[in-house]
């Protein structure tokens, strides 16, 4: 299967307000859209966080992952290019 492109639709930016920089929705080509993904300032530096759910043991799980490192690697690429874009245009 051909990689599909990955476009950022939305990206809300929040400022000083803690560790969550921007929360983010992209679409995988025309297939679908994945919502709430979250770019991070982490430990170890900025990271992208897929959208979460608590399940019944307290714990967090991912509901949406990349199945290969390449798609990874394009996600995150895509996430930090527009909050890179984002960032230069004033609130």
């Amino acid at each position: 299967m051909e990689m599909t492109e990955i476009a950022v639709k939305r990206i809300i930016r929040f400022e000083n307000t803690g560790a969550i920089k921007a929360l983010c929705d992209v679409a995988v080509g025309e297939l679908f859209l994945i919502r709430g993904l979250r770019i991070v300032d982490g430990k170890n530096g900025t990271f992208v966080s897929m959208p979460r759910q608590q399940g019944k043991n307290g714990k967090w799980h991912d509901l949406v992952s990349p199945l290969s490192k390449e798609t990874k690697e394009s996600l995150e690429r895509a996430l930090f290019e527009a909050y890179e874009k984002d960032m230069q245009n004033p609130a």
